[in-house]
């Protein structure tokens, strides 16, 4: 079976470019004091750039999943053990912004400080994973 042509670098842009716009969102969610929506947006923004890295890395488009870790592992990402922590926990972002069911508790959790922590965590992520891409 013959393999798709992709245009891996137009791509890659395309993904960086939507993590960095992303990113703006998240920073402007957090300023804003919509804790829980700029947490959200960092998952998203976290993912697009596994999304580029996989692209990078397999030479193939990226599965349809939002599971940071499986992204990572599926890229074949070397994450250590901190860093599996951290993807499982910023995956349980876009769950717990999501749904009904977890929205109330997830936005009493979001507390300034909380935000505060992993909106740092995650702009440190951010520029680990664009220096691998």
């Amino acid at each position: 079976m013959k393999k798709h042509q992709i245009d891996i670098e137009k791509l890659v842009k395309y993904w960086v470019e939507t993590s960095d716009d992303d990113f703006e969102t998240m920073n402007a969610m957090f300023e804003t004091k919509r804790y829980n929506w700029a947490l959200f947006v960092g998952h998203l923004m976290i993912e697009k750039l596994l999304k580029a890295y996989y692209l990078k890395s397999k030479q193939d488009y990226p599965p349809y999943i939002h599971n940071l870790l499986r992204l990572a592992e599926l890229a074949e990402m070397k994450v250590t053990k901190e860093q599996k922590v951290f993807l499982v926990t910023v995956t349980a972002f876009n769950i717990n912004a999501r749904y009904d069911d977890y929205k109330l508790s997830f936005q009493k959790m979001c507390t300034f400080e909380y935000t505060s922590k992993w909106i740092m965590e995650l702009k440190a992520y951010r520029l680990w994973i664009k220096e691998l891409i």
